[in-house]
């Protein structure tokens, strides 16, 4: 079993890496607006682990049922605890994608939905030093901090939503208070990171045999 992909603890009980019930999704209750490119990388995602790393996983929990006792079988157990884990993620995205809402931030505007800032938006701000910054406001799947693509529940982006260009805003964080103005607000299509397969899946070892195979 290729155990690159995800990091697994001692405990079989302790693999809560992805939510499932609602009473522990922070996400739970909260519309799940999603862009067109947001939601084509849930679908990508989705289908990789039910048609190849679950099957993939599978396959690797039946060889290693076939070599001798399960419970000090690691390949076993750990292939369990994948199948748990995989389960889980197909349960979770499954419910998101049932639940989006689309916005295509690059759709025609009118009015103050073009000109001030709603989800999709690309907006430009300035802090009381001048300093410049540019952040794209997206769904909470969608976040990637390396392209200041930030969720839409975000303090930052209710700090600056439904301002237009000139407005100050006032950021409530953590670390305190700060002024921004809005210097630029636009709406355009938002590059996302397609989904690629996850280093180590299983899906990408060589494939093994069984007994029998």
């Amino acid at each position: 079993m290729n155990k690159a992909f995800t990091k697994e603890s001692d405990n079989e009980d302790d693999d809560h890496d992805f939510a499932e019930e609602p009473s522990r999704d922070p996400l739970a209750g909260a519309k799940n607006y999603i862009t067109p490119s947001g939601l084509q990388r849930l679908r990508d995602e989705l289908r990789f682990l039910l048609t190849r790393e679950r099957p993939a996983v599978t396959h690797v929990v039946s060889w290693a049922a076939g070599n001798g006792d399960r419970s000090e079988n690691a390949d076993y157990q750990y292939g369990k605890r994948r199948l748990r884990q995989i389960d889980r993620r197909i349960r979770f995205l499954t419910k998101r994608i049932d639940a989006a809402e689309v916005v295509d931030p690059a759709a025609p505007r009118q009015g103050r939905a073009a000109t001030h800032v709603f989800f999709g938006a690309t907006v430009r701000y300035a802090n009381a030093a001048g300093t410049e910054r540019g952040v794209s406001i997206v769904g909470a799947d969608e976040v990637d901090l390396d392209r200041n693509h930030i969720s839409w529940l975000s303090p930052l982006a209710r700090a600056l939503m439904k301002s237009g260009p000139g407005d100050d805003v006032i950021l409530h964080a953590p670390g305190g208070t700060e002024q921004l103005e809005i210097v630029e607000v636009r709406y355009e299509r938002i590059p996302m990171e397609p989904f690629t397969e996850p280093p180590g899946a299983e899906a990408a070892a060589p494939r093994r045999s069984r007994p029998g195979d």
